[in-house]
């Protein structure tokens, strides 16, 4: 909770306003609570490089460091589960393969 309410607190700063609106920080706040539960794979593989970094750059963190590989809710990730499957699952990253159902948790 401390990590957003730093978040939510910088917010209003100048470096800050010039990165997005309440909307990307809700949003960014958001992937934080999700990747608790997934993991940053499944979020580089849900969301695009700039999106990522809009996010760190808004919660002042790594998803990298901030998450683990894989977390509890990892296999609930329909996109994940099948890029696992991939012998390189940085080619579902990157678009390289298809993902059906990439943004699906079940």
């Amino acid at each position: 909770m401390d990590l957003l309410d730093r978040a939510i607190d910088k917010f209003g700063s100048p470096k800050l306003s010039e990165v997005g609106s309440i909307d990307e920080l809700e949003q960014a706040l958001g992937m934080y609570v999700i990747g608790r539960h997934v993991g940053w794979k499944v979020l580089v593989l849900v969301h695009n490089k700039r999106t990522i970094r809009k996010y760190e750059e808004i919660l002042g963190i790594s998803v990298r460091e901030a998450f683990p590989e894989e977390a509890a809710a990892s296999m609930r990730s329909v996109g994940y589960r099948f890029a696992k499957t991939l012998s390189n699952f940085w080619k579902a990253v990157s678009g390289e393969v298809s993902v059906p159902d990439r943004r699906k948790l079940e």
